[in-house]
């Protein structure tokens, strides 16, 4: 570990594990599912923590009419009646613009089927010095380290020259709503971490990915006569082989800071609904699935990409000549981001990630879109660093180690005092 400064010392020896844990717990607690009430519950909640930290706490309600009808506005897959955004900024001696931002998305995925669940996914437990639970890894994790940073700040007394911000965020999961409303609102920082899980790497480029609907029609028949039908599943079958040899094209010359994922552009369908009737040919599948942005690539662009390539397999095949599969972009639109090559911000990073004593963390890109592509666009430098490791999230072993909660804590602790300055 390095030489500290007096201060850097304090605000290391000031983070609270038992704290982090209880407030993740709290976090995990709360089904903040998107588009239910409990997504603006949790909000409050972290509003409410951000206060007791002594922070200036803006908090107040997204103009949802407004965000889906703005043309810069990143779309949403779920209905909401109501959704807030939070900023809390920690006190400083000067009046400026944060000199760095945490950003964190508090709304979860769903479930999925609670029976491949060990336990019930919004009862955490910490097992095997893990924090078990919906939520724990993606990514309230991450927003309690960011608090935890604050709250160790503050604890040491130590006085800083610049703001810091915490941006609590809702909408991620299915599109940037959060994020978007509060660059909207003017929230802005000189640099901006999303603790997002990284498996112990930083973060600095991410792909993109937009959600798409196909709908196949067939032409249905008694199924005692199936050749006088026209299979929709069947029909499906061949248009998915079709975007198979796509996507594996899409793949050859991938950015190395993938370190080797087979998918960093992937296409996947989530899900299929087909037929009504056991004895009858479906005349009509319906299939939603998201398809990955290359970094770099403009979203127009990739969206042409794919639709030509739609296009020539319906052309293909003798009943979808004459029957074309219907496209349709529905949802988020996740464009890629990147932190611009060779920004400190990286090496800030890795400096206080290391001098916590875990050794510098690797640079990484990932096959996911996320809120960096919002911050980057709005001109704040952006990047990834949190516990936890993505390949555990949205499934029924999601959980995050407490010694990573406490590490990331305390790197961005060491972070917050060297960006931002102290007196």
């Amino acid at each position: 570990m390095a030489d500290l400064t007096d201060a850097e010392a304090r605000v290391l020896s000031a983070v609270d594990e038992a704290w982090a844990v209880s407030r993740l717990r709290d976090l995990v607690a709360v089904p903040s599912v998107g588009g239910t009430a409990a997504e603006s519950e949790v909000q409050h909640l972290v509003a409410d923590w951000l206060e007791e930290l002594g922070c200036a706490v803006d908090r107040w309600p997204i103009d949802l009419a407004a965000a889906a009808t703005a043309p810069e506005a990143p779309g949403q897959e779920v209905e909401r009646s109501e959704a807030w955004g939070v900023v809390g900024t920690v006190p400083a001696t000067e009046e400026s613009l944060p000199a760095l931002v945490f950003s964190g998305h508090t709304d979860v995925v769903p479930p999925g089927e609670r029976s491949l669940w060990p336990a019930d996914p919004f009862d955490p437990r910490v097992v095997d010095g893990a924090v078990l639970g919906r939520g724990s890894c993606d990514m309230e994790a991450g927003v309690v380290a960011a608090l935890a940073a604050v709250a160790a700040v503050r604890t040491a007394g130590v006085r800083l020259v610049r703001p810091a911000a915490v941006h609590a965020v809702v909408g991620e999961e299915d599109g940037g709503l959060g994020a978007w409303a509060t660059l909207q609102r003017g929230h802005r920082g000189e640099v901006c971490v999303i603790p997002e899980p990284t498996a112990g790497a930083v973060v600095t480029a991410n792909a993109g990915a937009l959600t798409f609907r196909l709908e196949v029609t067939g032409h249905a028949a008694h199924a005692a006569h199936r050749d006088r039908g026209v299979s929709a599943v069947e029909l499906f079958a061949d248009v998915h082989a079709g975007l198979r040899a796509f996507e594996a094209e899409r793949q050859v010359g991938a950015d190395p800071r993938f370190g080797g994922a087979p998918y960093p552009y992937g296409i996947n369908i989530g899900r299929v609904r087909a037929g009504d009737w056991a004895s009858s040919v479906p005349d009509r599948l319906v299939a939603d699935g998201r398809y990955g942005v290359r970094l770099g690539e403009d979203v127009a662009e990739a969206r042409t990409a794919f639709e030509r390539r739609l296009a020539g397999i319906c052309a293909a095949d003798p009943w979808l000549a004459d029957h074309p599969v219907r496209l349709t972009w529905t949802g988020g639109a996740f464009a890629s981001g990147s932190l611009p090559p060779g920004h400190p911000l990286l090496p800030a990073v890795q400096r206080a990630v290391a001098d916590t004593g875990v050794g510098v963390p690797p640079e990484r890109a990932i096959p996911a879109g996320s809120d960096l592509r919002l911050y980057t666009a709005a001109g704040v430098p952006t990047l990834h660093y949190g516990p936890g490791d993505l390949h555990l999230a949205h499934g029924p072993l999601e959980r995050v180690p407490v010694d990573e909660l406490v590490t990331a804590a305390r790197a961005f602790a060491l972070l917050v005092v060297r960006t931002c300055g102290v007196r």
